[in-house]
């Protein structure tokens, strides 16, 4: 007979799998409403499938590869029609997030980004290297198929590589730390909190469209996210203001007014990457040393508490103290 956590085990990885490729399609339409032309080829500076599809696979296991390769599949389609080639991209789309996954657990990756190693390791191999497959097999079908120069695979490939790893960089980043969240902040927390809010609302979008170069403002903003909120403050103001740059460089404003194509690219890209970088890093490392410094406060207190135990007045073996002050015992004759 069949029991029934049998039974239950495929309808739940077939809904595990509908959501997230549900999950991912919603990234990427979200992702494809803005878009720039490098060498005739649309790209998106960040492609927020990417980050999805690896947060996923390090919530849940690699049993949602099919959820992620389904979700490409359906992005795809939204697109163009299905063809044959098609599914060459749906699996470079699918190999890029789950070699991360393999290569973070083989570095002992955890979730909660407490340690440099781990904000590290999701930027060197979950980002920048393993995002090399979906953009060369991507851009490489394009230049096999004629759908491309020759000329122009650098360009586009370089595109192609930042947008993916921008994806995983801003975007798994939120939602491990969504997923991971546990209690609010206290209420003082809170109220410092809601100042960064406003003060970032008001930056981020001046910054981003003036005029003049005013991206710098940023960084102060993340230091003082991650000082004080560590990656919630830090990777919340660095998604916000890529966002918002993004939308600056697809409209041709502000910083990203009168710049050739390729050079907005660059620049956006340079900005984002930049700014993923020392929102990840450097909360990271805050984390690690307010970390440090409890273990050793605790150590400090555990250390402390024995002491007082020891000069409690507490004797060896329950003896009484012995007599220093030369007064004859009693009970004697006292005589020689």
């Amino acid at each position: 007979m069949v029991g029934t956590s049998d039974l239950r085990r495929p309808a739940v990885l077939a809904a595990e799998t509908v959501a997230v490729a549900a999950c991912y399609y919603a990234a990427g339409r979200l992702g494809l409403l803005r878009q720039l032309v490098v060498e005739g080829a649309v790209f998106t500076p960040i492609w927020p499938p990417s980050g999805v599809a690896l947060a996923c696979l390090l919530l849940f296991g690699l049993r949602m590869w099919a959820g992620i390769a389904l979700g490409a599949l359906l992005v795809i389609m939204s697109l163009t029609s299905l063809r044959p080639l098609t599914l060459v991209t749906v699996m470079g789309n699918t190999a890029a997030p789950v070699c991360a996954y393999l290569m973070l657990r083989r570095v002992g990756f955890r979730t909660d980004l407490a340690r440099l190693r781990d904000g590290a390791a999701l930027v060197f191999l979950g980002a920048l290297t393993a995002m090399l497959i979906s953009s060369t097999v991507g851009v490489g079908l394009l230049v096999v198929t004629d759908r491309l120069a020759t000329d122009s695979f650098w360009p586009v490939w370089l595109a192609w590589w930042v947008g993916d790893a921008m994806g995983v960089l801003l975007v798994s980043p939120v939602l491990l730390l969504l997923y991971t969240l546990r209690s609010p902040p206290p209420l003082t927390r809170w109220k410092e909190a809601t100042g960064l809010a406003l003060i970032t609302l008001a930056l981020v979008p001046l910054a981003t469209h003036s005029h003049i170069s005013l991206l710098f403002l940023v960084y102060p903003l993340l230091i003082w996210g991650a000082l004080r909120f560590q990656l919630a403050g830090s990777i919340l103001c660095a998604l916000l203001a890529s966002v918002m740059a993004t939308v600056a460089a697809t409209d041709e404003v502000g910083p990203f007014a009168e710049l050739t194509r390729v050079e907005v690219m660059i620049k956006l890209q340079a900005f984002n990457g930049t700014m993923a970088l020392t929102a990840l890093l450097l909360s990271a490392v805050i984390t690690e040393q307010r970390n440090t410094r409890r273990s050793v406060e605790r150590a400090c207190q555990e250390l402390v508490e024995v002491l007082e135990h020891l000069t409690a007045g507490d004797t060896p073996l329950g003896r009484p103290p012995k007599d220093t002050g030369g007064t004859p015992p009693q009970g004697g004759t006292g005589q020689v």
